[in-house]
């Protein structure tokens, strides 16, 4: 594994055999990142369980780390059966937005702005990525169940209309981000990550949620 400045990442991200992991924080990364670069953070514990379940092994992968923890990035994916990545982005996305390159950001907004919008947005859809259980015992009335572990299968999105607005969540916002990273690296662009999740939307008066005891019995 190499470290290549901005230029020569930026040439390799052509290869369509290769991806862009981005692993800094989940709020690092919604405020810019390299366009198409998945976002797999790695502070969470199960970084490499994500890692498995989402990517593709046969890409060969380009790093975007907080300089200095490329080689524990590195090691995880090993472990989890992953060929070394090729490269690493040196300086990381702070050396890329000094070189001037292409970024992308997602659009967050706060539990209160989702409550606003609900009623007055027709085309609004709340997407919930967590798991059944967590949905069963609470979720935002008639938002849709699309777990993160469904993303291995990109044609789920398929299910999303093109003239919706998504307001995208998790429990408390670090897979929602996985899973913003991913729709958008397939072209979907109108949608919105609530911080703070789920955690953030209970306290939320305005927003109807509701559960399924049949599930949960």
């Amino acid at each position: 594994m190499k470290p290549i400045l901005p230029e020569a990442f930026s040439r390799s991200m052509d290869d369509p055999g290769k991806l862009v992991l981005d692993t800094r924080s989940a709020a690092d990364f919604v405020n810019g990142y390299i366009p198409g670069a998945v976002f797999i953070g790695l502070s969470s514990p199960r970084f490499a369980e994500w890692a498995t379940t989402l990517l593709d092994r046969s890409m060969s992968l380009l790093l975007v780390s907080e300089p200095g923890t490329e080689r524990e990035v590195a090691e995880q994916l090993l472990k989890a059966g992953f060929p070394e990545p090729e490269a690493y982005l040196e300086g990381g996305f702070a050396a890329w937005s000094a070189a001037g390159k292409p970024v992308d950001m997602i659009i967050e907004v706060e539990a209160d702005e989702l409550a606003m919008d609900i009623p007055f947005d027709e085309n609004l859809l709340v997407l919930d990525v967590r798991n059944e259980t967590e949905y069963a015992d609470g979720h935002v009335k008639d938002a849709m169940l699309m777990p993160l572990e469904s993303f291995s299968d990109m044609a789920n999105i398929a299910m999303i209309e093109e003239n919706q607005t998504v307001y995208i969540h998790c429990k408390s916002g670090y897979r929602s981000v996985i899973a913003a990273s991913l729709l958008k690296r397939e072209g979907m662009h109108n949608l919105r990550n609530v911080a703070g999740g789920w955690d953030a939307i209970v306290q939320e008066s305005r927003i109807e949620t509701e559960k399924d005891t049949k599930a949960l019995n």
